[in-house]
C-alpha cells in the first residue's frame, strides 16, 4: 500500500528494500524494487543513493536503520511508522503515510526552483539549539542535492549518536562485526555509530565483571557490576533507563554512564557533557576470560578481553550555512498550535511510558 502510493504518486522515486522483504513482496508488485546482495550491510555505494529511510514497526526498526549507515558520518532523514508495541521513537501513525510522505517530498521545490542561496535565519541559535532544524533552509535539502526547497519545511529532530571503538591493549583498533557494519570510508578503524548505546555485560560467565572506568583521560572508578551502559540521551528512554538511569530529553547535549546491578550501592548513574570521552577497560582482576560487547542491541562477534578497552565520545552534530553534517535526523509530526520539535518527545513520555501514573490507576 505505501509501496504502490509512493511510485504512482512520485514516480520519479525509486525504492530500495532489504532482501528479505524484497523476496516476499516484489512478486506482487507491478512495479521494480531495489536490494542489497545481503541484509545485514549497506553497500559505500548505496549510501551515497539513499535519501530518505522509512521505517515500519517499533523502535528497533529505528535502530536498525540507524546501523545500516553505522560507519556514515551523514544519516539521511528517517521517516518512522509506528507499528510496534511501544513506538517511542516513531512518530507517525501509519494510516497518515500519505501526509507524512507528502510532508517530507513537498518540503522542497521542483527542479530547478531550488534557490542558490539559503535563508540562514536559524543559524543564530544557541549552540545547544543545533540539534533542531527544518528540511529546507537549514536541513537535509541542501545536503545532497534532495527536491526538498525552503518554502515548505518537514520538521526535524537530530538526535545524536556515539562513536564507538573497540581496541587491543596495545591501543591497536579491533574490527566491529563485519556483518553487521561494513567499513565505511574510514574502513572500520576509527570505530562505529551507535543511536542508543553501546553496552559491556558479564553475559554468560558466573562472576560480576570488574572494569575500569575513565571520565575525559581520568580515572574515575574500579567498578564491579554485572555491566556499563554509555547512552545517548536517545538511549536514555531504553536499557539505561530500566538500570536506574535518568530520562534525558534528545536536545540535551550529554552521555550517560549507567552501571547495572553495581554491587557497591554507592555507584550512581551519571549523566556527563557530550563532550567528554569515556573508556571502559577490562581490569586485570577480572575473573571471568571476557565480557559482551553490544552496540544497539547488536551483539559484536569480538568479545572483550582482559586489557581491552571500548572507547566513546560523542558525535559532533555541526551546522554549516548550507550543511548538516552527523546525527539521525528524523522527521516529526507538525502539531497544530505547538512550534518545538519535541514535543511529540513530551506527549509520548506521558502517553507510552505512563510517566507519573498513581500505582493501581488505569491510564
Amino acid at each position: 500500500m505505501l509501496l504502490s502510493h509512493i511510485t504512482s504518486t512520485y514516480p520519479s522515486i525509486n525504492i530500495i528494500l532489504e532482501p528479505k522483504t524484497a523476496a516476499e513482496v516484489h512478486s506482487s508488485l507491478s512495479f521494480p524494487v531495489y536490494s542489497n546482495k545481503s541484509g545485514n550491510v549497506l553497500s559505500t555505494a548505496a549510501h551515497q543513493k539513499v535519501d530518505l529511510a522509512i521505517t515500519l514497526g517499533g523502535d528497533g526498526t529505528i535502530l536498525r536503520a540507524s546501523s545500516l549507515f553505522a560507519t556514515c558520518k551523514d544519516v539521511p532523514p528517517v521517516l518512522s511508522f509506528s507499528m510496534g508495541t511501544l513506538g517511542f521513537l516513531s512518530e507517525w501513525k501509519f494510516a497518515e503515510y500519505k501526509r507524512a510522505f507528502r510532508e517530507v517530498y513537498m518540503s522542497g521545490a521542483g527542479v530547478g526552483d531550488r534557490t542558490s542561496i539559503l535563508d540562514d535565519s536559524h543559524h543564530h541559535k544557541p549552540a545547544a539549539k543545533q540539534t533542531e532544524a527544518a528540511l529546507g533552509p537549514t536541513g537535509w535539502s541542501s545536503i545532497r542535492g534532495k527536491s526538498m526547497g525552503s518554502s515548505r519545511g518537514a520538521r526535524i529532530l537530530m538526535r545524536n549518536r556515539l562513536k564507538v571503538g573497540l581496541y587491543a591493549p596495545d591501543g591497536t583498533p579491533v574490527q566491529p562485526h563485519r556483518d553487521i557494519f561494513q567499513p565505511g570510508a574510514n574502513g572500520g578503524s576509527e570505530g562505529v555509530y551507535a543511536m542508543n548505546e553501546v553496552l559491556i555485560h558479564r553475559g554468560k560467565e558466573p562472576h560480576l565483571a570488574i572494569v575500569d572506568v575513565f571520565v575525559g583521560g581520568r580515572f574515575l572508578t574500579e567498578a564491579v557490576a554485572d555491566g556499563m551502559i554509555i547512552s545517548t540521551p536517545t538511549g536514555s528512554t531504553a536499557y539505561s533507563l530500566s538500570s536506574g538511569g535518568s530520562i534525558v530529553h534528545p536536545l540535551v547535549p550529554s552521555l550517560l554512564l549507567t552501571p547495572i546491578c553495581p554491587r557497591s550501592l554507592s555507584f550512581r548513574p551519571l549523566v556527563l557533557p557530550s563532550s567528554t570521552p569515556i573508556t571502559l577497560r577490562l581490569s586485570q582482576k577480572n575473573r571471568g576470560r571476557e565480557v559482551e560487547v553490544s552496540i544497539d542491541g547488536v551483539n559484536m562477534r569480538q568479545g572483550m578481553a582482559v586489557g581491552m578497552e571500548v572507547r566513546v565520545w560523542d558525535e559532533e552534530i555541526r551546522l554549516g550555512k548550507n550543511d548538516w553534517r552527523g546525527g539521525v535526523p528524523c522527521v516529526m509530526r507538525r502539531t497544530l498550535g505547538v512550534g518545538d520539535a519535541d514535543d511529540g518527545w513530551v506527549g509520548g513520555l506521558n502517553g507510552l511510558l505512563k510517566f507519573n501514573y498513581p500505582f493501581g490507576e488505569e491510564p
